[in-house]
């Protein structure tokens, strides 16, 4: 039975007949129950479902850098939902049913933050990835030296993230990201974005550096 708490006009939750009432991002919807089909999936769905759920995979290891990253996402939409979307697009790469993400495509965050002109990776410190940048940035509008970096390192053979937001203002050019010493001997792939601390929810867009060996 459902229930209607703010009059005749208001929404209402739970079941009444064959729909239900919830809230959904501050909203009043009605959605019909869910309807059982006994027809196969098409190669297309199971295919689809396939990559989606390589992806939600993949992405909730790192849902706070998403939220962060994404904000609210545009319109309706969850930070996750267009974090999701975007990987389905982009990122998915392979032949069914052996799909894979595109590390290189991986995108955490997005935004109009300048992020520099010059960004290098380097491991010579042991269990560690050092990130170097320039003060530089293509837009000196949207950049500042109180910007923090957020630093995150992927070891596909472990299938382990190693990250850490607002790492390091932008003015200190450098910060190094101890990693587990198990990683030793593995390779991993490097990423980096910059928030601002005077703007809210100004970001950069993420970059990919590359792919090196832990030493």
């Amino acid at each position: 039975m459902g229930i209607i708490r703010q009059g005749i006009l208001g929404g209402f939750r739970n079941k009444t007949g064959s729909v239900v009432g919830a809230a959904w991002r501050n909203l009043d919807v009605i959605r019909g129950l869910p309807r059982k089909s006994n027809k196969p999936a098409t190669e297309l769905q199971i295919e689809q479902r396939t990559k989606f759920g390589l992806v939600t995979e993949f992405l909730t290891a790192m849902t706070e850098f998403i939220e962060e990253g994404y904000k609210k996402g545009s319109g309706s939409a969850s930070a996750m939902n267009e974090a999701v979307a975007y990987h389905l697009k982009n990122a998915v790469t392979g032949i069914a049913p052996n799909f894979t993400i595109d590390y290189t495509k991986l995108q955490f965050s997005k935004g109009s933050l300048s992020v520099p002109s010059i960004s290098t990776v380097d491991t010579v410190t042991p269990a560690s990835v050092d990130f170097n940048w320039s003060l530089d940035g293509p837009n000196s509008r949207y950049k500042d030296d109180t910007d923090v970096i957020n630093v995150l390192a992927f070891n596909p053979t472990k299938k382990q993230f190693v990250a850490l937001r607002a790492a390091a203002p932008r003015s200190a050019l450098n910060y190094s990201l101890m990693l587990p010493l198990d990683f030793v001997g593995d390779s991993v792939h490097c990423f980096f974005s910059f928030t601002s601390k005077k703007k809210k929810k100004l970001n950069s867009k993420s970059v990919y550096i590359g792919l090196l060996p832990v030493a």
